[in-house]
């Protein structure tokens, strides 16, 4: 009988691993397109406008939208752009906006705002009309914080590099293996003798 819970914590290590392969496999390949955090106002404003008038989805920005708080010129920017380069399928170059935009492997969503990781998520593709996007004259589409436009989502969180940290994949790694090791642990004390 003493081999009995060997064998299930063996069972429970092995399912373990593999729910850890998957969760890697599932983030890995993600990426989002976010506003430089050393970009100007006046730059991000200009890019703003000329995605949500090439068909960036910017109704989440509008002051009744899930994505309008922070009411910063940074986050609805960094909305407007990865909204663009989702529905253009992550192509080549539509994530430039006139070099105010970078690429993250970090989730950039917060609360309520979700940040599509994907053209099905953002609503379908759009129909390119040019290779690229770098603007040179606003639309008349704004969205002017009230604020001035001072700040950002948060500190840090849109990197003027490619972010190809792997320290939020294995926070969630560290997140996904600890509840399991607390219900291998209360299998193995609970389980009938």
């Amino acid at each position: 009988m003493a081999a009995q819970p060997q064998n299930q914590v063996l069972l429970m290590l092995v399912m373990s691993t593999i729910i850890s392969m998957v969760v890697v496999v599932g983030v890995e390949g993600a990426s989002w397109c976010v506003a430089r955090s050393d970009a100007s106002n006046q730059a991000l404003q200009t890019a703003l406008d000329y995605a949500c008038g090439s068909g960036a989805d910017c109704t989440p920005l509008q002051s009744n939208g899930l994505c309008f708080l922070p009411n910063t010129i940074q986050a609805h920017a960094s909305y407007a752009f990865n909204s663009y380069f989702q529905r253009k399928a992550m192509a080549p170059g539509s994530c430039d906006f006139s070099a105010t935009a970078t690429i993250a492997q970090t989730d950039p969503s917060y609360g309520s705002c979700v940040y599509p990781s994907s053209a099905s998520t953002a609503g379908g593709t759009i129909t390119p009309t040019q290779t690229s996007n770098n603007p040179t004259t606003p639309t008349t589409t704004t969205t002017t914080p009230a604020n001035g436009g001072s700040g950002g989502l948060t500190p840090g969180l849109t990197p003027p590099f490619p972010d190809n940290s792997k320290a939020s994949l294995e926070y969630m790694i560290s997140s996904i293996l600890v509840p399991l090791s607390i219900l291998l642990v209360l299998t193995l004390t609970f389980q009938p003798m």
